[in-house]
C-alpha cells in the first residue's frame, strides 16, 4: 500500500508540470448563433506553434488538432444533462512536392504557401454546425433557454506516428491545448 502511494506521488510530480503548461491556446469570442442548418459556433483561438512543432510539420509529420464542444442543461435534482457533444478534427500537413501547407477537415482541403497562413485559418473557427435543425420538429434545444457551453482546442498526440507519441509523453513541446472555455449561452430563435 505504501509503495502504491509512493508511485502515485511520483507520477503526480512528473505529470503536474506538464499539465500546468498545457494551456497554451487561448479562446476568445465564442458565440452560438442561429444558422440555416441549425445553430453554428464561431470562436477565435490564439496560439503559436513552437519550434519543435514547426519543424515536425515541415518534415512531413501531420498534426491533428481537435476542436471539442459540449452543451449542458443545468438540473437542480441531478447532474447536469449533456445535450450536445461534438468534435471536429483538423489535419495540418506539409507537402514537399508542392511546397505547400495543407489544412484539412472532413473532405475539405485548403492549401497555403506559408505555415502562418494555414495557422491563421486554423485559429478562426467559423460557422461550425454544432446543433443541427430538428427534422421531426422536436428541437434539441429551446430558443430563449440558457445552457452552459464549453469549447476547447487541443493537439491530439494520440494521432501522431508511434515514435513521436513516445517522445511526446511528458514533453511540454508537444502539449498544445486550451483549457475548457465555458460560458452561458442563451439560444436565439432558429433561422427559418
Amino acid at each position: 500500500m505504501l509503495e502504491r502511494l509512493r508511485l502515485w506521488l511520483l507520477a503526480c510530480l512528473v505529470w503536474a508540470p506538464a499539465l500546468a503548461l498545457a494551456a497554451e491556446i487561448e479562446i476568445a469570442n465564442p458565440q452560438i448563433v442561429a444558422g440555416d442548418d441549425g445553430y453554428v459556433l464561431s470562436a477565435d483561438f490564439g496560439f503559436d506553434l513552437n519550434q519543435r512543432l514547426e519543424e515536425a510539420v515541415t518534415k512531413g509529420v501531420v498534426l491533428h488538432f481537435v476542436a471539442e464542444f459540449e452543451l449542458t442543461r443545468p438540473r437542480w435534482y441531478w447532474l447536469d444533462e449533456k445535450v450536445v457533444s461534438r468534435s471536429q478534427t483538423y489535419r495540418l500537413s506539409y507537402h514537399a512536392l508542392t511546397r505547400q501547407y495543407r489544412l484539412s477537415t472532413g473532405g475539405l482541403h485548403q492549401s497555403f504557401d506559408s505555415l502562418s497562413e494555414a495557422l491563421r485559418v486554423l485559429s478562426r473557427l467559423r460557422n461550425w454546425v454544432v446543433i443541427e435543425r430538428a427534422a421531426d420538429g422536436n428541437p434539441v434545444v429551446r430558443p430563449g433557454e440558457t445552457y452552459t457551453a464549453a469549447l476547447r482546442l487541443r493537439l491530439d498526440i494520440n494521432q501522431l506516428p508511434r515514435p513521436f507519441q513516445i517522445s511526446a509523453l511528458g514533453n511540454k513541446d508537444w502539449n498544445l491545448s486550451s483549457d475548457w472555455k465555458t460560458w452561458q449561452a442563451t439560444m436565439p430563435a432558429e433561422a427559418r
